[in-house]
């Protein structure tokens, strides 16, 4: 998600240090699993820290990375925003949440019947999972969380779904370039959106 081992480390204790504060200034107890969103992508980052210092391969922190990042996170961003939504919105907002227990069970699956391995490359890490219909799970990926967050009734968090959708275009392109990895740029602005909204809420 970073350009380097050290670069992941500092971004991940930062970007949980943001988490820390979010969860400090939660005043409603439906808030909490998206205010705890960044410390889950700061310990994402500092889990990738150790796939770089193992140099890749299918080791432990390799398995670790790809569970967060595979079926953890289609499902803990829309549960969250449906649990932070007022009553009369949740119906909506169900549509994600199913998508990304759907997507999740998918990827679950062959996380574990597949291996998973981490190669370096360049200034990137490119992990490399044997997934049936990559397509469609993407779509459903991209459904449960940036789906959910534009579909979300709170301005901030409809903001964040933006940012985070053009962001990941953004970002993908230059990791599939193998130019650099830019995705903890991006996970170090949504923490930022999210203790603003957090705070937005108090």
């Amino acid at each position: 998600m970073c350009w380097s081992a050290t670069a992941d480390l500092w971004a991940g204790l930062g970007i949980g240090a943001v988490g820390l504060a979010s969860i400090a200034s939660v005043r409603r107890a439906g808030d909490v699993p998206l205010a705890a969103l960044p410390l889950l992508m700061g310990a994402h980052q500092v889990v990738e820290a150790a796939v770089w210092r193992s140099g890749g391969g299918a080791g432990p922190a390799t398995l670790a990375w790809a569970v967060i990042a595979l079926p953890l996170l289609p499902v803990w961003v829309p549960a969250g925003v449906l649990t932070a939504a007022r009553p009369a919105d949740r119906r909506r907002l169900s549509v994600p949440l199913a998508a990304g227990l759907a997507t999740a069970a998918v990827l679950a699956h062959h996380l574990a019947a597949r291996p998973v391995t981490a190669e370096i490359r360049g200034h990137t890490l490119g992990y490399v999972v044997d997934l049936p219909h990559a397509a469609l799970l993407l779509v459903g990926y991209l459904l449960a969380t940036v789906g959910a967050l534009l579909l979300a009734r709170d301005r901030i968090l409809r903001l964040l779904g933006l940012l985070t959708g053009v962001g990941a275009v953004v970002c993908a392109l230059l990791w599939s370039a193998e130019f650099v990895s830019t995705w903890c740029a991006l996970a170090a602005v949504a923490s930022l959106v999210l203790l603003a909204w957090v705070r937005s809420r108090a």
